[in-house]
């Protein structure tokens, strides 16, 4: 059974990768990784392409809209039996 896991960020360049590593290395095999950009400012989005073999989908906002619409964006893309 497939764990969707939702990350939103927003400006997280220093951390960003760490939590990815943590929830790929956690007890679940099968996880399916899903991040939100909401719109950063501090270069993220080359670190979050590099990063493209271990996140399952990347989503960016355009302008900053908040860690709820951040939220919906990533739960209507799940596509786990858990999220």
């Amino acid at each position: 059974m497939t764990l969707s896991v939702v990350i939103l960020c927003h400006n997280e360049f220093g951390i960003i990768g760490r939590i990815v590593q943590a929830v790929r290395s956690g007890p679940i095999e099968d996880v399916e990784i899903i991040v939100v950009d909401d719109c950063s400012t501090d270069g993220i989005r080359d670190l979050l392409q590099s990063l493209n073999d271990r996140v399952d989908q990347i989503f960016y906002h355009p302008q900053n809209r908040g860690r709820g619409a951040a939220l919906r964006t990533g739960f209507a893309a799940a596509t786990g039996k858990i999220n």
